[in-house]
């Protein structure tokens, strides 16, 4: 089987592939060793107006398309990616840097999300009012309009997916722009929907430089709604950006998940089950469970396993199949993980294992333990973002609320206890979007997805995520 990054990179607009001719081009990197694979074409001012005059067009026209047309195109879309998924995961490893397990069980669960939305596309009801004989008063939900999506490079086929899936469904068109340094993935995906028979103008797919992309698409009148996932600080400037036409908006921003891990918790299946998903894609996740608070009780013992399941895992290459971590995925998270790290021992927190680089060549960083990390350390305040797991002490279910709960954050937390009522009492307490208790998985195609505070507003996936692309209307007829 070829290794080679075998992907063609262009712009997609208008049914129409594009390629560096006359634009821009940046390299698209190999994170495992540095190396340049492919030059991406970026759009300039003038292709990003076709894309919305073609965006304007498709919403037309997909807008009056049966649902169970709309239907038949995401699932045939469905189809192909799991035809095309080792090649598809082949290229996002390369590109990205994830472990080919991870990266085809991001193509599953993509499949499994365009399933749902083909099945959600059938099912968008409105209602009729009771009235006097002679009136009839309905509620209809419409699509909103053209939405403009930008995506992350961290799920680089699940987050492009994400974002067009329910757009389809609820008979919206859409432009995305997904990260450049991912792009091999979305041109990819892009490829299935155009094979499934998605008409040209209905989703549109843009590289560009972020800031020239997005006040250019949020500032035109065509544009009804902006989807994002990302950073705080990015999210809340689109915002602003958004607010002069008063769009819509569904926001998926950072997050800095805490972990409760109480004393009558099953302690050795908690930590299996903790280290896998805490290092999971370099820790290079919007809900990785980060600031470990651990009951006093068992606390040694927790530092002390989490460490050794941690130092026995395998960082490599992501497309060799013994690698249990690959790189990061870009030349600055190394760093920014070593300047937290550094600072977390500073203030007097213990390294337990990693804390380095991880060794010559690509973007590797070891995965991290540090235990009694205090307040102070930056780690403990802004989001890692990359493999650092902190841990610390409670003593009480209040002490462990409150620490949960004291950072502006709020996309996702982790439990573990096997006293139910504490369990339906930290479902209740904690301000997250999403709470996982005595497992991990928070992501179901049929779930809504998002986070309060911080972390943004909105949900996608589940009903939830079409109905952010629905606007009501009433209507009443005498």
């Amino acid at each position: 089987m070829t290794t080679g990054y075998d992907t063609k990179l262009g712009l997609y607009i208008a049914g129409e592939w594009l390629d560096g001719t006359g634009r821009d081009t940046r390299d698209v990197l190999n994170p495992a060793t540095g190396a340049g694979q492919a030059a991406l074409p970026l759009a300039n001012a003038a292709d990003l107006d076709r894309a919305l005059e073609a965006t304007q067009r498709g919403f037309i026209a997909w807008r009056a398309t049966s649902p169970e047309k709309r239907a038949a195109i995401l699932t045939r879309t469905a189809q192909l990616l799991r035809e095309r998924g080792d090649h598809i995961a082949r290229i996002a490893t390369l590109e990205q840097g994830k472990i080919q397990a991870e990266a085809k069980g991001e193509v599953a669960f993509a499949a499994a999300l365009l399933d749902f939305h083909a099945a959600e596309a059938q099912r968008i009801y409105g209602r009729v009012l009771p009235r006097p004989s002679g009136t009839r008063s309905m509620v209809l939900h419409q699509p909103v309009g053209p939405v403009a999506a930008f995506c992350a490079w961290n799920f680089p086929i699940m987050n492009v997916v994400r974002k067009i899936a329910p757009a389809l469904a609820a008979g919206c068109s859409i432009i995305i722009k997904p990260s450049e340094e991912t792009a091999g993935s979305a041109v990819e995906v892009l490829r299935c929907f155009q094979d499934a028979g998605l008409p040209g103008d209905v989703a549109q797919c843009v590289f560009g430089v972020p800031d020239m992309v997005s006040r250019q698409l949020l500032a035109s009148p065509i544009t009804r709604k902006l989807s994002f996932t990302g950073s705080v600080p990015v999210g809340k400037a689109l915002m602003k950006l958004a607010a002069d036409t008063m769009m819509r908006t569904t926001m998926e921003l950072g997050g800095h998940g805490p972990v409760l891990v109480f004393d009558d918790c099953d302690l050795e299946k908690t930590l299996d089950t903790l280290v896998a998903h805490k290092f999971r894609n370099a820790g290079q996740v919007c809900v990785a469970p980060t600031r470990f608070q651990v009951q006093d009780g068992i606390y040694d013992r927790f530092a002390a396993g989490f460490a050794e399941r941690t130092r026995s895992l395998k960082v490599g290459d992501g497309m060799d199949s013994a690698s249990q971590m690959g790189p990061m995925a870009n030349a600055r998270r190394p760093d920014a993980i070593a300047e937290l790290v550094g600072d977390a021992t500073s203030h007097g927190a213990k390294l337990l294992a990693g804390g380095d680089y991880g060794g010559a060549g690509g973007f590797f960083f070891q995965p991290t333990v540090l235990s009694d990390v205090p307040l102070s350390a930056r780690a403990m305040n802004e989001e890692p973002f990359g493999p650092v797991a902190l841990l610390s002490r409670f003593e009480t279910d209040e002490d462990a609320i409150v620490e949960a709960n004291r950072l502006p954050f709020g996309l996702a937390a982790y439990c573990f206890t096997e006293n139910g009522r504490r369990q339906n009492m930290l479902g209740d307490a904690i301000e997250a979007g999403m709470i996982a208790i005595n497992n991990v998985r928070l992501s179901y195609p049929d779930s809504p997805f998002g986070g309060v505070k911080d972390s943004g507003h909105g949900s996608e996936d589940g009903p939830e995520g079409v109905a952010a692309h629905l606007i009501t209307k009433a209507v009443h007829i005498s």
